[in-house]
């Protein structure tokens, strides 16, 4: 018998893109199975970032994503969402940590800085010379962070900045961090770029912790940090961000690419998973011979072709301008159940074997159900496209 290839892309999705598009996912993808999975095993089990990798994902060509200008790439969505998945495909901590720098940090000066402020920060954060980070979350404000606490204060030509941000990933080594915080002279929240002092040190009153004993997403480093009396420049409040329908744009920005990364896991843990199937024998005979297998490996194929196609879709709209935020939430929520559905399945056919670290799946199981929480849990997600469907608002 003749072993099929395994094919994730059942509707020949892939052949949308354009040539462009397609030499840049075979590049990133080959780029993911040479020098980030020979490694991140160890790192993840150690949780630990792996800072070797930066230089190689500097010269990939993506940083900075769909941001034209300023030595970034200008990708299209789709070519933005294909990298995502490529990455998360591979591993999920690393593709967080891009996600962290490039669209959120990256993203927020882009559409909330002024033209010198993009030119002061973009380039070096394009070349991965600097690191961002995206303060937002706080201890008592995830899924409602609309009631952030952090205060700023005007003194002269500076801001005061008191108060706790928690989930803050690269928020220990980042060299530029978004904060975000509300101004007591209006109570609208703004947006405060922290830099690193010319020593590599942090300026004081910025305190950052490692958060450690996830189950999740290990080798990505997310902070709990402590701000106390922090002094930020004037000039360096992102100049358009007035209130936090700007954060919500920064998001809603953003959302999309967690549905791709979704993608990403579970396209990994279906190959994984049928690649074992037809190796691993029992009884006499390959597994994948069984109609119960065969069952669960159709079924996972089938949600992870409608996941592909919600995303296609989502950047379709994204580009024609026509993408709400109420959609994006529906990709994302659709996708999170999914792909936490498909790793489980796969970890099932895997039955002992998906327990270990070699075989892959424990990781993308694990970081697949952190993606189900962060950018908006499935039950808020589902909340705001309740509000779609009813006009009414399940959040008062």
């Amino acid at each position: 018998m003749t072993t099929p290839d395994i094919n994730s892309d059942y509707f020949l999705l892939d052949e949308e893109l354009t040539d462009g598009e397609r030499a840049l996912r075979d590049k990133v993808r080959a780029y993911a199975e040479a020098e980030i999975l020979p490694i991140i095993n160890d790192y993840w089990e150690r949780a630990e970032f792996p800072t070797e990798l930066l230089p190689g994902l500097a010269q990939l060509g993506i940083i900075g994503s769909t941001i034209e200008g300023y030595g970034c790439p200008g990708l299209s969505r789709r070519a933005s969402g294909v990298v995502s998945r490529e990455i998360a495909r591979a591993d999920g901590s690393v593709n967080t940590y891009i996600g962290v720098h490039s669209s959120l940090g990256m993203g927020s000066i882009n559409m909330l800085g002024s033209d010198e402020q993009k030119q002061r920060w973009l380039p070096a954060m394009a070349k991965l010379e600097k690191t961002g980070a995206f303060a937002l979350t706080e201890p008592e404000h995830g899924s409602d962070s609309v009631a952030l606490e952090t205060s700023a204060r005007r003194d002269g030509d500076s801001y005061i900045l008191n108060g706790h941000k928690r989930w803050i990933g690269n928020g220990d080594a980042a060299d530029v961090v978004v904060i975000f915080a509300r101004d007591e002279a209006d109570a609208k929240v703004k947006a405060f770029m922290m830099e690193k002092n010319d020593d590599g040190a942090y300026p004081q009153g910025y305190s950052p912790t490692v958060i450690t004993g996830k189950m999740g997403k290990r080798a990505i480093l997310q902070s709990d940090i402590v701000i106390e009396n922090l002094r930020i420049p004037a000039v360096n409040r992102l100049e358009h961000c007035e209130s936090f329908h700007d954060v919500s744009r920064v998001l809603t920005a953003t959302r999309g690419g967690a549905a791709w990364e979704a993608v990403g896991h579970g396209m990994a843990a279906y190959e994984i998973a049928a690649t074992y199937a037809l190796e691993r024998k029992q009884f006499g005979r390959p597994i994948a011979s069984f109609q119960l297998v065969q069952n669960k490996l159709a079924n996972m194929l089938s949600e992870l072709t409608a996941m592909q196609l919600m995303c296609y879709r989502m950047t379709d709209l994204a580009e024609s301008g026509r993408l709400t935020g109420a959609m994006a939430s529906m990709v994302k929520m659709a996708n999170a159940q999914k792909g936490k559905w498909i790793c489980s399945e796969a970890r099932d056919i895997l039955a002992g074997n998906g327990v270990l670290l070699e075989r892959h799946i424990a990781r993308h199981l694990t970081d697949m159900d952190i993606v189900s929480t962060y950018e908006g849990t499935d039950s808020i997600q589902s909340l705001l496209v309740g509000r779609d469907i009813t006009g009414i608002s399940a959040f008062k």
